[in-house]
């Protein structure tokens, strides 16, 4: 925990340890009204000290965080928990963020603590080992430390707080051979190796997710599957590569994606089976165009582009809540769906994510 002694009567006639869980206990998004009242507060509102008393006293919250592109450009956006999905009289509004200096085109996006990792992409098509560090506490970016070599079009996941990134370059030499799969470890700030079996070392990597402490990801011809708890390789299952379909997201252990007739299903990985999300149909569209998935504090959120309106385009969202049912089936109810932003026609979402903080 951070040094409070610099903080000096953040609340007076208050301990400063009773004031900090009194601030933790605020909604973050009052947090830029609250960073007004003086320098100790602002100062406070930032602090790693601040986000462990919110972790102990479990008042943390689940906040989305949404990249689009518009022509050549990359948009970041943020949507505010309770203004938005428990309050439904509300209008849900996204809020700009600073953007990336650079503009990778294919990176892989990881998320670990309060921290958003922009992973590789090629700069002028030559393909990055940039990570580019979003801190979601400060809004700011900053880069981080640099992978072994560079990537476009990779898989990444997080396991055990570590983040694995696998794939998007070609295996032409030494260097790219033994480091086709990398893991960067938070605590010493370096990325290593990761060895890995010649016949899994696709280029292209179009989807990947991790359910337990196995990350799947899906290449251009079948798919592979890293066990990081028993350093095991291999290829995922002949039903799982045919049936998965756009970026897929992973709540209570069943992977979600939409199917060819575009609609929502979710693979069950113990059964090997694809199972139909039922009791969503009626409030939602057929994703034909594709959805992009995330797990928003264990339920499945949607966000799609909308129908057109002229020159621009709706940008949607929807909350569902999912289940098991007691014969095995996959149910969900829509807690809500709505339109978030708008955007020019022909924009597109480039991925969303779920920060806890």
């Amino acid at each position: 925990m951070a040094d409070l002694s610099l903080q000096s009567q953040l609340i007076p006639n208050l301990p400063d340890d009773i004031a900090l869980q009194c601030l933790a206990r605020v909604p973050r998004s009052h947090h830029p009204i609250l960073s007004l009242v003086s320098k100790s507060w602002r100062c406070i509102l930032s602090s790693t000290a601040l986000y462990t008393t919110r972790s102990i006293l479990r008042t943390t919250e689940t906040f989305l965080y949404l990249n689009i592109r518009v022509n050549s450009t990359f948009h970041w956006y943020t949507l505010f928990h309770n203004l938005t999905f428990t309050n439904p009289e509300k209008p849900r509004k996204l809020f700009p963020l600073s953007s990336i200096p650079t503009k990778p085109i294919g990176p892989a996006f990881a998320v670990l603590g309060s921290r958003i990792y922009v992973i590789g992409g090629s700069i002028g098509e030559i393909p990055s080992n940039n990570v580019w560090v979003f801190d979601c506490r400060l809004n700011c970016w900053e880069m981080g430390p640099r992978m072994r070599i560079g990537r476009e079009f990779s898989a990444a996941g997080v396991v055990n707080g570590k983040i694995y990134v696998m794939g998007g370059c070609v295996v032409d030499n030494w260097a790219r051979s033994m480091n086709w799969a990398e893991v960067f470890d938070p605590m010493t700030g370096l990325w290593t190796a990761l060895p890995s079996p010649i016949e899994v070392r696709d280029k292209w990597m179009h989807a990947s997710a991790v359910v337990g402490e196995k990350m799947y990801a899906m290449a251009d011809r079948g798919g592979v599957v890293y066990d990081v708890g028993g350093c095991e390789w291999g290829s995922v299952s002949k039903r799982l590569d045919l049936g998965w379909r756009g970026r897929a997201a992973v709540v209570g252990g069943v992977l979600y994606c939409y199917d060819y007739l575009g609609k929502i299903r979710g693979y069950d990985v113990k059964e090997d089976v694809w199972k139909e999300l039922k009791g969503v149909d009626k409030g939602l569209p057929k994703f034909l165009c594709g959805a992009t998935m995330v797990n928003f504090d264990d339920r499945l959120c949607v966000v799609w582009e909308g129908k057109g309106r002229g020159k621009e385009v709706d940008i949607m969202c929807a909350e569902i809540q999912v289940w098991k049912d007691e014969d095995g089936g996959l149910s969900g109810n829509i807690l809500w769906s709505d339109m978030i932003l708008v955007v020019p026609n022909g924009a597109s979402i480039v991925q969303c994510l779920a920060v806890d903080l």
